[in-house]
């Protein structure tokens, strides 16, 4: 008797080809449902329907089809089991070889926008999920695919082995069969979290919910991970790409660990100056700014950015909130960096840094959407926490001192608080003309990195603006920016001794304002 083969798919990738093989190579019949029926007779290849098969119509607008003791008795069966065989007899059902299910498009229709909630309910699959678990729970009997990749080489395998692809190889779609079904329960559930309006509380809006979960599937093997010692791998979330899965590498080696970390630390410092504002540029170096700067162009804004801390720019990685044009390309060339981002490249400007064939360049259309979560990894476990995306209003900050900023001075002051979030805790930024002079990143104490940005600086300090991540614990910080020459402060407040802050402050002539608000980065 031929074998027997179910096959129901939403991507009907490579499905003709796999059919007709079946068919003709492998001696399979094809018991089929909906569209994928329709798309196999099409092409002229034999297909019973699965209504026929079981002698039940499909019901409910066809969110029962494939639920039925023929379909799943036959998946189940274990042949070699007397009991299961009689099963079999008694119903008329005969055993599956290979199923080949995948699933309705749902997390491609919640990413389509102004999809509602109801149109995404339709989209959850129940029978194909079934269908996948079960093949999969039973793979030492069949084949389960679920994915058309799978297609040429379970072909390959079951050509040269009487159509018997064996237990290695189902046992490897087993367990892809179990992730994606596992992948595609955490989307919906986390798509039904999100859009959970139910809550209306302050506190249970902003409670954590009972279950997180995190599920991906591999995008790339990396060569190594920090170091060459650890194995890494890049991992896309969602079957849709987005973020750096959805970036366009236009030239240069392939990315590597620290690369992408380094890059994710780039584009969210670059996020808090969107395209339509003025040309941006921020240089990076193990996460952290070596400068960043506002500029009339985008080359100015990169040069600028550049010679904030040159000697740390080597080497380093950079984002830029508009296209690369020509003269910003030519600047680029001008020293070696490991990694450039933009949301675009112009054709000339592709050209140009074709030269430096190494240098790794991205575009990246949407630099500003991030991950609406942080997570990190303990012992037993792990942390979440809401991505700080905090938007800064200057008009809510609190002036604290004598002396009031001007405009100008308030703007540098924005500037240099959306900065400073993105330098690693102690951190300490010094700015002038919407440009980074010094920063003291990673500092155990708040007087040693104001040492280091001051010092870093140098002269520059002069009239030049401070921020901080965290309140000044004393005066001693202030009192060391004023000698230094600055002449405004930005910092959360909240210390038991602002007082003494805003009295040093009063005492030298400085501009303090607090922010309300702390951006600590570990």
């Amino acid at each position: 008797m031929p074998r027997l083969a179910l096959l129901s798919v939403s991507d009907k990738t490579g499905l003709v080809e796999l059919a007709r093989s079946l068919t003709q190579d492998l001696d399979f019949e094809i018991v089929s449902s909906g569209g994928t029926a329709k798309a196999i007779s099409a092409a002229g290849i034999p297909v019973t329907k699965v209504s026929d098969y079981t002698g039940s119509p499909e019901i409910l607008g066809g969110r029962v089809k494939t639920l039925h003791p023929k379909v799943h008795g036959g998946i189940l069966a274990r042949p070699d089991q007397d009991t299961d065989a009689q099963d079999l007899s008694d119903n008329d059902i005969r055993p599956f070889d290979l199923v080949v299910v995948n699933l309705y498009p749902f997390e491609q229709t919640i990413a389509q926008p102004g999809t509602s909630l109801a149109e995404a309910i339709e989209k959850i699959d129940i029978g194909g999920p079934t269908m996948i678990r079960a093949a999969a729970k039973n793979h030492q009997y069949l084949t389960v695919l679920c994915n058309p990749e799978q297609y040429s080489e379970y072909l390959e395998i079951a050509k040269a082995n009487n159509g018997n692809p064996g237990m290695a190889f189902r046992a490897k779609c087993a367990r892809e069969a179990f992730w994606h079904t596992a992948n595609y329960d955490c989307a919906i559930a986390q798509y039904l979290t999100e859009t959970d309006d139910t809550q209306t509380d302050d506190t249970e809006a902003s409670a954590m919910p009972t279950h997180y979960a995190i599920s991906g599937q591999l995008h790339q093997t990396l060569r190594y991970g920090e170091n060459p010692h650890q194995a890494a791998g890049w991992y896309q979330n969602g079957a849709v790409p987005t973020g750096w899965a959805a970036a366009k590498q236009l030239q240069g080696k392939a990315l590597s660990y620290n690369n992408l970390v380094d890059l994710e630390a780039a584009r969210r410092i670059i996020a808090e100056f969107p395209s339509e504002d003025k040309p941006a540029a921020a240089v990076l170096k193990h996460t952290n700014p070596c400068g960043v700067s506002v500029g009339d162009s985008l080359a100015a804004a990169y040069q600028q950015a550049f010679d904030a801390d040159s000697i740390s720019a080597f080497g380093g990685i950079v984002a830029l909130n508009q296209p690369i044009d020509e003269a910003t390309a030519e600047a680029l060339t001008g020293t070696f960096l490991e990694c450039v981002v933009a949301p675009d490249c112009e054709e000339s400007a592709k050209a140009i840094l074709s030269k430096k064939k190494n240098l790794r360049i991205l575009t990246l259309a949407d630099l500003v959407s991030g991950p609406k979560q942080t997570v990190k990894v303990i012992a037993g476990g792990f942390l979440t926490q809401n991505s700080d995306d905090l938007k800064a209003d200057p008009a809510q900050w609190n002036i604290v001192t004598e002396k009031q900023p001007s405009e100008a001075e308030l703007a540098e002051l924005l500037f240099a608080w959306r900065v400073v979030k993105h330098v690693k805790s102690n951190a300490i930024l010094i700015t002038s003309d919407r440009t980074t002079l010094g920063v003291g990143a990673g500092q155990m104490n708040r007087v040693g990195a104001v040492n280091i940005a001051l010092a870093q600086a140098g002269k520059k300090t002069q009239g030049a603006t401070l921020a901080s991540d965290g309140f000044f614990p004393f005066d001693d910080s202030v009192r060391t920016a004023a000698a230094a020459g600055i002449k405004a402060i930005v910092q959360p407040g909240g210390s038991i001794r602002d007082e003494d802050s805003i009295k040093a402050a009063n005492e030298l002539g400085i501009i303090m304002a607090f922010t309300g608000a702390r951006h600590f980065l570990h």
